[in-house]
């Protein structure tokens, strides 16, 4: 029986575990990403390792979140991680330079390597043939310190594509169409392998949109095979050396198998507030008033739809016309590199002359930095999330689309189908990219790395305490909440809170706030508590803080009907216990205010069985599992992936 490819890749990399179907596995990591929202805390834990040189073969620190700098913070983080890079021997891509996916796919990317990032779109780099897994901040650290990351080894699904891709459909739809058929809850515990003759018909830059929305679906990765576009792609980039031919050997078997046929797709809109409700363009304009649904903004980037190629549609819909002028459009080119690009061959001319808003190369709107909607607007976004309130308005409807189709829209004024601007061009990428590194820093020579010195601003404290997983809990449920909470209910982004993410306790006072403003300061005055959620809980962004935040504030143990799958890792690393309903039904036996209990609680957790927990207001039981691994056990046992590694990690 033959391997798939994301087999092949995994199997090659594997260094501890048993390598069979829903065992967990050690994988070797060649590269890792950082971005300073993430990277800050990530280099903190990696300082506390006490390791001096980083072991993988690429380590790279992206800045490209909290570029907005309305106070010493971003710029005290940004100082930091630019000097951890220079001392620790990490590349490190100054602000300005671009997106960290979109970057890492351009310059440092590479067919069959494994690639983690502390960024939930790292997937990205599987649409040039790498295992590129999203993980937690720790687990970055860990990997950069010669650990291995571990995962369980996942079911491969096969996303079979045949037909190409009709005139204005993009590889957006390709993604949202996958989206309504599995949802945002669909590929936990799978990675999804692209096949099929259709593969053929996508560049690296759609391919690449295709992985990245991977995150949505809650995969643990996507990937497509490495063939003569991935090669042409990198020979443009001057980086043909690192390519080399992958695929699935003919006669591989995949758990399941989905198929899509891409000249039967049509343009789509994810609508609010979920990636997985998808409708036709068609379906939403019927649904409005007056058969149109007038549009109050248009914002194009993100590190799903940012690049040159997107960029050359959207000059060439808005040639000659001007943005409606009910709408607000902004653009945020993906990298450096395709800016100047863009500058090069008029197409920046074009999209400022119709009145666009350039933005720097950063991810901007997508995380909430800046560019929020009127309120009650409509926003149509060629981003990967549409979250409730993760655009900075709470009641704004935010539409995922792709830039075709923001285009169209933006000069219309409102949803607007790209395939009623007639015949379409061929878009071709130069043969050749203008490439320019000068905002890359290497690292310094090891000899000189202890001379550096680590430069700290005041807003940068440590990792929070940890302590050993106690004998026995006794707390209050602080807080219920429903199905689908994402990582953004649990820990905001935007433009205020961004630039707490290296202090703990002051990020800490937002945590929930979506949900209940109150929940920190009461949580914060228990002492100690428990969350009960529903199910696909923590979904979203990969951020650790999500699960920091709560572990500064004391919440000792989660309780929900499923989980995602980084939160879940998120939050044994934190040390906080992950305990899922064994009957669903339970969730509704448990109220906020009610005092939960575990006996001997490290006793029920070394026995790997299932856990009793009591609700002593309710005179109740319920049993849940914790479904580990002899290592997340000892992780747990130890209160934490940073306490464990300390020990182990030699």
């Amino acid at each position: 029986m033959g391997l798939t490819l994301a087999e092949k890749i995994l199997k090659a990399h594997t260094v501890d575990g048993v390598f069979e179907k829903g065992r967990e596995i050690g994988l070797k990591i060649d590269q890792t990403l950082t971005q300073d929202a993430t990277g800050t805390m990530a280099y903190i834990e990696f300082e506390a390792m006490g390791i001096g040189q980083v072991k993988t073969e690429k380590s790279v620190a992206y800045i490209d979140h909290n570029t907005l700098q309305s106070g010493f913070e971003n710029a005290d983080d940004h100082r930091f991680i630019a000097s951890v890079a220079k001392k620790h021997g990490i590349w490190y891509s100054r602000p300005g330079n671009g997106i960290c996916h979109q970057v890492h796919l351009e310059r440092f990317g590479a067919p069959g390597k494994t690639l983690i990032g502390s960024d939930s779109h790292t997937p990205t780099g599987g649409g040039i043939g790498m295992i590129a897994i999203g993980a937690g901040g720790l687990d970055v650290a860990v990997a950069m310190g010669g650990g291995a990351y571990y995962i369980t080894y996942p079911k491969i699904v096969n996303v079979k594509l045949s037909g190409k891709l009709s005139p204005w459909v993009s590889a957006k739809d390709v993604i949202l169409k996958l989206l309504s058929i599995l949802s945002v809850k669909g590929g936990v515990g799978k990675i999804i392998e692209y096949t099929g003759e259709g593969v053929g018909t996508l560049s690296v830059p759609e391919r690449a949109t295709i992985t990245n929305m991977g995150a949505e679906l809650g995969a643990t990765t996507s990937i497509f095979p490495s063939d003569e576009r991935t090669r042409a792609f990198l020979r443009a980039e001057g980086r043909e050396d690192v390519w080399v031919p992958l695929a699935a050997d003919e006669d591989a078997v995949y758990d399941e198998v989905v198929a899509i046929d891409l000249s039967s797709l049509e343009p789509m809109a994810a609508c609010p507030h979920s990636p997985d409700n998808v409708k036709t363009l068609g379906e939403i304009n019927a649904a409005a008033e007056g058969g149109r649904m007038k549009i109050d903004q248009v914002c194009i980037g993100s590190c799903t739809n940012s690049s040159l190629a997107d960029m050359l549609k959207v000059a060439y819909i808005l040639r000659g016309k001007t943005v409606h002028p009910d709408v607000s459009l902004s653009v945020s080119p993906g990298s450096k590199q395709v800016l100047t690009m863009m500058a090069g061959c008029g197409a920046l001319e074009t999209i400022l002359s119709a009145g666009a808003r350039l933005l720097e190369s950063a991810c901007g709107p997508c995380i909430g930095m800046g560019q929020s909607p009127n309120s009650a607007g409509i926003s149509l976004r060629t981003f990967n999330r549409n979250f409730e309130g993760r655009s900075g308005t709470k009641d704004a409807r935010v539409y995922l689309v792709s830039p075709e189709v923001a285009a169209a829209s933006a000069v219309a004024g409102y949803l607007c189908d790209p395939r009623a601007l007639g015949d379409m061009p061929a878009f071709v990428l130069p043969e050749q990219f203008t490439v320019n590194d000068n905002m890359i820093t290497p690292p310094a020579p090891p000899k000189e790395a202890d001379s550096i010195a680590v430069l700290r601003g005041p807003n940068i404290r440590e990792y929070p305490k940890t302590a050993p997983l106690a004998d026995h809990l006794r707390a209050e449920c602080a807080l219920k909440v429903g199905d689908n909470i994402t990582t953004d209910h649990i820990m905001p982004a935007g433009a205020k809170i961004l630039p707490l993410r290296s202090n703990i306790p002051a990020i800490s006072k937002h945590c929930f706030a979506v949900c209940d403003e109150s929940f920190p300061e009461r949580a914060l005055a228990l002492g100690q508590s428990i969350v009960v959620g529903g199910s696909n809980y923590g979904q979203g962004s990969s951020r650790e803080h999500a699960a920091l935040a709560p572990l500064y504030l004391g919440v000792k143990a989660v309780i929900v009907k499923s989980f995602a799958r980084i939160h879940r890792q998120n939050l044994i690393n934190a040390g906080i216990l992950p305990l899922e309903f064994v009957e669903e039904a339970d969730y509704d036996t448990v109220s906020q205010g009610d005092i939960l209990a575990v006996e001997d609680l490290r006793e029920q957790v070394e026995a790997g069985g299932p856990i009793t927990v009591k609700n002593l207001t309710k005179g109740k039981s319920f049993e849940t599992k914790c479904e580990l691994s002899e290592r997340m056990r000892a992780i747990l046992l130890c209160g934490g992936l940073l306490d464990y590694t300390k020990a182990n990690l030699k």
